[in-house]
C-alpha cells in the first residue's frame, strides 16, 4: 500500500506527527489517487504502474492518475489525449463510479465510527471535528493515525491527513502530506506554516488570480499578508481581497458542518430469499437495533418512539410503533421493543424486508434522563458506549452481540444510515 509516514520526505519536522496538536480539533482526510487506488485494489497487477482513470474516447478527460503517471506530468482534468502523449505507457481505464461510491461509503463509515461531525466534500475527502472524541480515543494526531491505519487495514487504501485549528489549514496540511502522510500544524505556528507557501495555495487563487498577484510582485502568502488591503482591492475586487487577506493570516471561522440530523434514525434490510425462520428474523432485528443505537449515539440523539416495518413476500407492508416512557439511544431497549412489536404481529407468512426506526428525536445533552429505582449503576448504555469506543479503534465488526457472531448473514441489501 505504499510507504506509511507521518510527514512527507523533506518536510519541516516542526509539523510532524509529534507536533503540539492542542487546539487542533479539525482533520482533513484526503484519499490518495482514490479512483486509481480502488482500481488497483481489485487489480493488484497494476500496482506500481502508471494508471489513468478517465474518459477513454477522443474527448475524454482524466479523472484520476496514479502517482507513477503523475511523474510524467499527467493530472486530473487534463484531456486524455494530452495524457497519452505525456505517458504513452499508461494504462487507461474507464471510470466505475458504483465501485468508487461503495468504497467512499466504507471510508466515511470509518470516519463516523470516530466522530459524528463529518463533513464530506466529495467521494474522496472530508473534514472531521474530533474534539469530542479526545476523551475516548486520544489527541487529534493519535486519532488521525488511527484513521489512517483503519483505512489501510479495512479498505486496503491509503489517505493523507492534515491536523490543524481551522479547515483551511487542515486542507493545506493534507495536500502537503501526500501521498500517504500526515501533517500537524500547531495552532501557534500557523503563520510559520502558511507564509512561505506560494499564493496558489490560498483557496480561490487560480491561474488568472495568481498572475494578477504576481504582476503586483506578490508571490507568497506572506506577501499577501503584508500587502496593503487597498492594493489587493484594486487588482482583485473587494470580496476577493478581503477573503485572501483573512486566509493569509490563517483566519477561517467556518466550522465542520455535518449532515443534518433527520427527524428519525433507522435501518432496514432486504433478504436474499424470503424468510420465515423466527430465530433468523430475531437476529436480523437485533442487528438492525444495534446499528440504530450506534447511529443515535454518534449523532448525539435519543428518541421515544420505536417503530418496525415488515414487508411480506407478496409486498404487503405493515408498520407498528410504540412510544416509551422515556427517550433512549440504547440498542438493547430498541431491540426489546422492536421484537415485542414483531412478536405481537404473529406473522406466519414469509418476510422479504425488516426495518427498525427511532422517532421523536432530541439532543441527548438537552434531554433529562429518567432515573429508575434499583437500576444498576452501570447498565446497557455504558456497555454500548464502551463498545462504541472499541469499535472506533478496531472496527464495528470486532464488537457485536454474541448472537450475531459466527452466523450466516441473511442480508442482501442494506439501506444507508438514515433511509
Amino acid at each position: 500500500m505504499g510507504r506509511s509516514q507521518s510527514v512527507p520526505r523533506g518536510s519541516d519536522p516542526r509539523f510532524g506527527a509529534d507536533a503540539d496538536d492542542s487546539g487542533c480539533p479539525i482533520l482533513h482526510v484526503d484519499m490518495d489517487a482514490f479512483f486509481v487506488a480502488v482500481e488497483v485494489r481489485r487489480r493488484p497487477e497494476l500496482r506500481g504502474r502508471p494508471v489513468v482513470v478517465g474518459g477513454t474516447g477522443p474527448r475524454g478527460v482524466v479523472s484520476s492518475a496514479s502517482y507513477e503517471a503523475r511523474e510524467y506530468g499527467v493530472r486530473s482534468a487534463m484531456p486524455a489525449m494530452r495524457a497519452r502523449a505525456l505517458c504513452p505507457s499508461a494504462i487507461f481505464l474507464p471510470p466505475d463510479f458504483d465501485q468508487y461510491t461503495a468504497a467512499s461509503r466504507a471510508v466515511m463509515e470509518i470516519f463516523r465510527d470516530v466522530t459524528p461531525l463529518v463533513e464530506p466534500l466529495s467521494l474522496d475527502e472530508a473534514f472531521l471535528h474530533v474534539g469530542g472524541a479526545r476523551r475516548l480515543i486520544g489527541r487529534p494526531a493519535e486519532i488521525a493515525r488511527l484513521i489512517r491505519a483503519r483505512v489501510v487495514e479495512q479498505e486496503r487504501l491509503t489517505c493523507s491527513v492534515g491536523v490543524a485549528s481551522t479547515k483551511f489549514v487542515a486542507k493545506l496540511g493534507s495536500t502537503r502530506a501526500k501521498p500517504d502522510g500526515m501533517i500537524v500544524v500547531p495552532a501557534d505556528q500557523v503563520l510559520e506554516f502558511l507564509h512561505p507557501l506560494p499564493v496558489e495555495a490560498l483557496w480561490g487563487v487560480g491561474e488568472r488570480a495568481a498572475e494578477s498577484l504576481r504582476r503586483l510582485g506578490l508571490t507568497t502568502v506572506r506577501d499577501i499578508a503584508e500587502a496593503p488591503i487597498g492594493m489587493l482591492r484594486g487588482s482583485l475586487g473587494e470580496a476577493a481581497a478581503s477573503h485572501l487577506h483573512e486566509l493569509s493570516w490563517g483566519r477561517d471561522p467556518r466550522g465542520v458542518s455535518p449532515e443534518q440530523v433527520e427527524k428519525s434514525i433507522g435501518a432496514e434490510v432486504t433478504f436474499d430469499t424470503d424468510l420465515a425462520d423466527r430465530e433468523v428474523l430475531r437476529r436480523a432485528l437485533l442487528g438492525l437495533a444495534e446499528k440504530v443505537g450506534v447511529r443515535l449515539r454518534r449523532a448525539g440523539q435519543v428518541g421515544r418512539t420505536i417503530s418496525i416495518k415488515v414487508r411480506f413476500a407478496d409486498f404487503r407492508t405493515v408498520n407498528r410503533s410504540r412510544t416509551l416512557g422515556g427517550p433512549t439511544d440504547v440498542a438493547r431497549e430498541v431491540f426489546d421493543t422492536a421484537w415485542a412489536l414483531f412478536d405481537a404481529l404473529g406473522p406466519g407468512d414469509r418476510i422479504r424486508l425488516l426495518g427498525v426506526r427511532v422517532e421523536g428525536l432530541s439532543a441527548v445533552d438537552e434531554t433529562p434522563q429518567q432515573l429508575t429505582l434499583g437500576a444498576p449503576e452501570h447498565g446497557w448504555r455504558d456497555a454500548e458506549a464502551a463498545a462504541d469506543a472499541a469499535a472506533a479503534r478496531f472496527g464495528r465488526s470486532m464488537v457485536r452481540p454474541a448472537s450475531l457472531l459466527g452466523r450466516d448473514n441473511p442480508r442482501r441489501t442494506e439501506n444507508p444510515a438514515r433511509p
